[in-house]
C-alpha cells in the first residue's frame, strides 16, 4: 500500500516540478538566504542531527531560514514563516500559535495540550505555544524540519520540530541601531545589537527590541485600530574560551507580546462572507459581557540557556542546561455585529467572553556525546530531563443569557510533569558514497493532572461537576532509520523510516468534564520519506524533492461544540497525510537569486468514530445531545484541517551596483489552495478560499554596508484571509453567526540601519 501510494505521489511530483521550473523565472526569494556565495547561492549550515551539517548533505526534509533573510523580510515570529515554508501553517486563534506540519498540529480548544510541533530555542526544549513567542530577534537562523523527530529530538515531535538558534558574540566588534515606521499600522519599531570581544577568552552580545504599532481592524465602538501591539525584547549572551577545547556559552533573554485588542470579525452563517470588503472594522465594546476587563493577549517570558562543549581526544561531550518560564493574561471578547452589520440594542451580541491566563515553568539538561567524523562509525549519544509546573485559570463572564442568567464562572488546572530520556544515533560509512543511519530513543514521562470548577458570582451558567484528578505515566521508543547514498559528488538520495510520539494528557478548561473523559491516550506516529538533494550548474542550483506518507494513532483531537456550548477532547482514531516536497534555487550570478518552493498535501481522516457533529448534518445524521448518535459518528475521509492540497512560495532577489551604492530588491509571493479552519467543517463559513499574498523590500545603502534605508511590504496586495472560525450560538448571544479570527493585513515599514 506504502509503495502503490508512493507511485502515486511521484505524478504529483512530476507536476509540481513542471509547475516550479515554468514559474522560477517570474519570481523568488531563498528560504534558507543569506549572504550569497561565490557561486551566487547560500551554502547554510544546520544542527538538524545534533552537529553541524550542509544542509544538501541532510537526509531530512528541511528548510533552513537564515538570519539575514529574517530580518530582511520582517519574520517577526512563528506566523510569520508560514509563507516561506510549504505544508506549514500556523494557527491564529487569538490564544496561543499553533503549529501544523503537514496536516498535523495540536489545536487551540484544549488549551494545555502538549504540541505535535515542538519550538527548540538554542537546545531548550518548548512543547508549549506561548513558551517562545516573544518577538524573533537577532537569530542566526531557524531550522523547519518536517516530519516526526522523535529519535534526536523526542517527545512530542510527532509531526516536527522548529529550531531557533539566536546569534552569538563574534570574534571583532560589530553592532547596529535600526529604527522603522509602519505606515499602515501608525507605529515604530527600534532595534539594536552590540557584539564582541571583552578579552582573548570571553565575548558579550547584547541585543534589544521595542514594538509599538497599532493594529488593523478599526474597533467602532472606539475608533482604536485593533489590536495594538507592545512589543518588548532583550537578550545578553556571554561566550567563554577558557583553554583549548573548551567553550561556554550563557543566555538570559527576557520578551513581551502583548496585544490589545482582538481580530474576530463577524460573517455570515447562510452565505459566504467577501471579508475584503467587510474586514476592515468590528464593534467591540467596553466592559465586554459585564467582564470589566480589556481585550488584550499578553505573554511574558524568561528564558536561560546555559552550553558547555568540552573536546575530549576526537569527541565532543556538550552539556546543556535550560530555564523557561511564562506568565500570560488573556481575555477574548468578540465583534458585536450582526451579519448585516449592525449592532443590536442592549449588548445583546456581547453576552459571553472568557480568557485563559496561564503559568508554567520549565527546568530542563541534556547531556551528549558526539563521535568525530569520517570513519566508518559516527554516533551521537544522550540523554535529557525536564520537570515543569503549568497552571491554566479560566474565566467565563456572561449576562443576561436567556433573559435572566448573570454571572462568573471559573475553572482551574495544574499539571506536574517529569519526562526523561535516553538516546543515541550511528551512522555506519559503508563507502564514503553510501551510508546506513539509525536511531533509537527511549523516553519516558509521568504527569500528574488536578482540575476544579466554580461559580464566582451570579447564577450558575454550565453545570459545576465534581474536581477531577489523574496520574498518568507513559514510556515510547521511537526509532528512525536512514539509507543514504551519494550517487555522484552533486546528487544524494535517501529513505527514511522514523516514528515520533506525543504525551497523553487531561482535559484542561471544559465544565463538568466526565470523569472518562478527563484523560486521553498518548498519540503515535510513523513516517516514510524519500528524497533527492541536488547541486548543478557549476553549484549555480539545487533542486530537492521529497516523497512522504505520515500515519498517525490515537490522534489527540479538541473540538468545540457550539450546541452544547462546550469542548470535546478525545482520541481519533487514525489520521494520515502523504505528499510531496519540491525546493528549487538558482543563481545565474552573484546578483541575482531566483526561488521557488511547492508542496502537495493529501491529508485526511483514515477512522474517526465518536468525532463532533458536522455544520451542514442534519439531526437525523448527527445529534450532539444523543450520546448513541455521537458514537456512531464518524468523519472518516474528511481532510484535516488547515492542510491546503497545495502551498508554496516563489521569489526573486537582485542586488543593482550603482557606483559606490547598490540597491537590493526581493519579492515573495506565498499561495496555498482551500483549507478548512474551523470544527464543524461548513462549506460556507469554515473554509478559508485560496489566496496569494506577495511580500517586497528595496533597500538602498553603500558597498560598506556602514548604513541602509529600506521599504519593506508584507502582504502588499493587502489580502485578508482567516485563521480560525467558530459558531458562536444563539444560546449565548443574541444573533447567533460566524467569528472570524483574521490573519494580518498589509504592512509597509520605511526602516533605516546604522552598523558599526
Amino acid at each position: 500500500m506504502i509503495f502503490r501510494n508512493a507511485l502515486k505521489l511521484t505524478g504529483a511530483a512530476s507536476v509540481i516540478a513542471l509547475s516550479t521550473f515554468g514559474a522560477a523565472p517570474a519570481l523568488a526569494q531563498n528560504a534558507a538566504a543569506g549572504d550569497p556565495g561565490a557561486t551566487g547561492l547560500n551554502d547554510i549550515v544546520v544542527t538538524a542531527q545534533k552537529r553541524e551539517q550542509k544542509l544538501q548533505d541532510v537526509p531530512v526534509s528541511i528548510v533552513a531560514i537564515g538570519g539575514q533573510q529574517i530580518e530582511e523580510m520582517k519574520i517577526t515570529d512563528l506566523r510569520s514563516i508560514q509563507g516561506y515554508v510549504p505544508n506549514l501553517s500556523v494557527l491564529n486563534s487569538g490564544v496561543n500559535p499553533v503549529v501544523f506540519i503537514r496536516g498535523f498540529g495540536s489545536g487551540p480548544n484544549n488549551v494545555a495540550f502538549d504540541q505535535e510541533v515542538s519550538v527548540y530555542l538554542d537546545g531548550i526544549y518548548g512543547g508549549r505555544g506561548a513558551q517562545f513567542s516573544a518577538p524573533f530577534f537577532d537569530l542566526e537562523r531557524m531550522e523547519v524540519l518536517r516530519g516526526p523527530q522523535g529519535a534526536l529530538f523526542g517527545r512530542n515531535t510527532a509531526a516536527g520540530a522548529i529550531s531557533l538558534v539566536s546569534a552569538k558574540p563574534g570574534n571583532s566588534f560589530e553592532g547596529y541601531v535600526s529604527a522603522g515606521y509602519d505606515f499602515e499600522r501608525d507605529g515604530y519599531e527600534v532595534s539594536g545589537v552590540a557584539s564582541g570581544p571583552l578579552s582573548d577568552t570571553l565575548g558579550v552580545r547584547l541585543a534589544g527590541k521595542i514594538v509599538r504599532q497599532d493594529g488593523y481592524i478599526r474597533n467602532l465602538f472606539n475608533g482604536k485600530d485593533d489590536p495594538q501591539l507592545r512589543d518588548e525584547l532583550a537578550r545578553l549572551t556571554v561566550a567563554w574560551k577558557p583553554v583549548d577545547g573548551v567553550d561556554i556559552t550563557g543566555k538570559i533573554e527576557y520578551g513581551r507580546h502583548l496585544l490589545l485588542g482582538g481580530v474576530t470579525v463577524t460573517g455570515s452563517l447562510t452565505e459566504k462572507t467577501d471579508f475584503d470588503k467587510v474586514g476592515d472594522v468590528h464593534y467591540v465594546s467596553s466592559n465586554y459581557a459585564g467582564s470589566g476587563v480589556p481585550e488584550q493577549s499578553g505573554i511574558k517570558s524568561w528564558n536561560g540557556v546555559l552550553t558547555a562543549n568540552f573536546e575530549v581526544g576526537d569527541h565532543t561531550i556538550t552539556a546543556i542546561g535550560g530555564f523557561s518560564k511564562f506568565d500570560t493574561r488573556r481575555f477574548t471578547a468578540y465583534d458585536e455585529r450582526s451579519p448585516d452589520g449592525t449592532v443590536p440594542a442592549g449588548n445583546a451580541n456581547a453576552r459571553f467572553g472568557n480568557g485563559f491566563p496561564e503559568n508554567f515553568e520549565q527546568w530542563s539538561g541534556e547531556l551528549r556525546l558526539t563521535s568525530p567524523t569520517g570513519g566508518l562509525l559516527e554516533y551521537v549519544l544522550g540523554v535529557y530531563y525536564d520537570h515543569s509546573d503549568y497552571h491554566l485559570h479560566q474565566d467565563s463572564y456572561y449576562r443576561e443569557i436567556g433573559g435572566t442568567i448573570t454571572g462568573h464562572q471559573t475553572t482551574d488546572f495544574d499539571q506536574r510533569g517529569d519526562s526523561y530520556s535516553v538516546y543515541g544515533q550511528g551512522t555506519l560509512n559503508f563507502t564514503p558514497d553510501l551510508r546506513l543511519i539509525a536511531g533509537l530513543r527511549y523516553s519516558h514521562t509521568s504527569k500528574d493532572g488536578f482540575f476544579t470548577s466554580g461559580t464566582v458570582s451570579g447564577t450558575p451558567l454550565n453545570v459545576i461537576g465534581p474536581d477531577r484528578s489523574g496520574s498518568l505515566s507513559e514510556s515510547y521508543l521511537d526509532p528512525s532509520a536512514t539509507f543514504q547514498a551519494d550517487l555522484t559528488p552533486d546528487v544524494m538520495f535517501y529513505a527514511s523510516f522514523g516514528r515520533g510520539s506525543k504525551s497523553g494528557g487531561f482535559v484542561s478548561n471544559t465544565y463538568n468534564v466526565a470523569a472518562e473523559g478527563f484523560q486521553f491516550k498518548p498519540e503515535r506516529s510513523t513516517n516514510y520519506e524519500a528524497g533527492i538533494k541536488s547541486t548543478f550548474a557549476d553549484g549555480k542550483a539545487t533542486l530537492n524533492v521529497t516523497v512522504f506518507r505520515t500515519e498517525f494513532d490515537n490522534l489527540q483531537q479538541s473540538a468545540y461544540d457550539p450546541d452544547r456550548r462546550t469542548f470535546l477532547t478525545r482520541n481519533a482514531a487514525k489520521a494520515r497525510s502523504q505528499g510531496v516536497e519540491m525546493e528549487m534555487q538558482l543563481a545565474p550570478s552573484r546578483s541575482l537569486q531566483f526561488n521557488a518552493s511547492v508542496a502537495y498535501l493529501d491529508a485526511k481522516f483514515v477512522d474517526y468514530p465518536g468525532a463532533p457533529c458536522l455544520a451542514y448534518e442534519t439531526l437525523a445524521q448527527c445529534n450532539s445531545a444523543d450520546p448513541a448518535s455521537i458514537a456512531a459518528h464518524n468523519i472518516a475521509g474528511l481532510p484535516l484541517q488547515f492542510a491546503p492540497d497545495w502551498s508554496g512560495n516563489i521569489g526573486v532577489r537582485h542586488r543593482l551596483d550603482i557606483g559606490d551604492f547598490n540597491l537590493v530588491s526581493n519579492l515573495n509571493a506565498t499561495f496555498r489552495s482551500d483549507y478548512f479552519i474551523a470544527d464543524g467543517y461548513s462549506p460556507i463559513w469554515g473554509e478559508q478560499d485560496g489566496w496569494a499574498k506577495l511580500d517586497g523590500r528595496i533597500q538602498f545603502g553603500p558597498k560598506s554596508e556602514r548604513w541602509d534605508i529600506a521599504l519593506i511590504g508584507r502582504n502588499l496586495t493587502n489580502k485578508k484571509t482567516r485563521g480560525a472560525a467558530i459558531r458562536l450560538p444563539a444560546s449565548i448571544t443574541g444573533v447567533t453567526r460566524s467569528l472570524n479570527w483574521m490573519d494580518e493585513y498589509r504592512s509597509l515599514v520605511l526602516q533605516g540601519t546604522v552598523r558599526f
